[in-house]
């Protein structure tokens, strides 16, 4: 799944929002290591995380419950967790799960928020 290998094992600085690009299928197979790549992202205090969802072209429940574990440990350390999404397909699933309101949806990229020092890129097709 990954760029993940070659990035650094330290958790974002406080304040500084970190933004992942997720790519390809979100699935059983993608989740133990994109689980293990948001964790550490997630790990210091009020990590500020931007997921940009994008270029995903399915997700099934073990990529929402990768979202949801993501989400209850950015809440648990106060932080901030947005989606980006342009998707109507993950909006829909969202919705048919009874968890269309408990993400902060974005339809692009936050003003102020991407840049390439705090971007990391993961991808399920190098798995």
């Amino acid at each position: 799944m990954s760029d993940i290998a070659g990035r650094s094992a330290q958790p974002p600085p406080v304040g500084t929002a970190h933004v992942v690009t997720l790519r390809g299928e979100l699935d059983l197979l993608a989740a133990p290591a994109l689980r293990a790549r948001l964790d550490m992202l997630t790990a210091g205090p009020c990590p500020d995380l931007v997921l940009d969802l994008r270029p995903v072209s399915f997700i099934d429940c073990s990529g929402l419950g990768v979202l949801c574990r993501v989400r209850n440990r950015v809440r648990a350390r106060h932080g901030r967790l947005r989606l980006v999404t342009g998707s109507t397909s993950l909006r829909r699933v969202l919705r048919h799960t009874g968890m269309a309101g408990v993400f902060e949806l974005l339809p692009g990229m936050p003003v102020g928020v991407a840049g390439p020092p705090a971007t990391d890129t993961v991808d399920r097709s190098v798995l």
